[in-house]
């Protein structure tokens, strides 16, 4: 599916303060990714894989502030990375940094909009 957001990012500048922040007043599972600098967060019912068992809500992540970070960020599923991001710069966006690969789940963008915010796009393996 095309458009519809499948991930949020949180940055932080201390992640034990930050992550037990989320764990206390939500309730979201945290998970820290050995090695990545990166923390996998739930906030509802996951199935095997750890993916949303139930609509109408998302998982996302928690990370260091840096880079294009510096802010929470949404992320839009689409179909076609390259594509979107052509539609980005056609459109008075920019591309921030380059798509990166995530194992062999998908491909990965930030970028710019209109506006100056910063947001991600997400391109699943086919």
């Amino acid at each position: 599916m095309d458009g519809r957001v499948v991930h949020f990012e949180v940055p932080f500048d201390d992640a034990e303060r930050a992550q037990s922040f989320y764990r206390e007043v939500f309730g979201w599972r945290i998970n820290t990714v050995p090695g990545l600098g990166y923390s996998t967060v739930s906030t509802g019912p996951v199935d095997d894989q750890g993916m949303p068992s139930e609509p109408g809500y998302i998982g996302g992540g928690m990370l260091a502030r840096q880079g294009p970070v510096r802010r929470p960020v949404v992320t839009v599923e689409i179909d076609d990375i390259d594509a979107a991001l052509a539609a980005v710069r056609q459109r008075g966006g920019s591309v921030v940094g380059e798509k990166v690969a995530v194992g062999d789940m998908g491909f990965a963008a930030y970028f710019e909009d209109s506006e100056g915010n910063v947001m991600g796009l997400w391109q699943a393996a086919r």
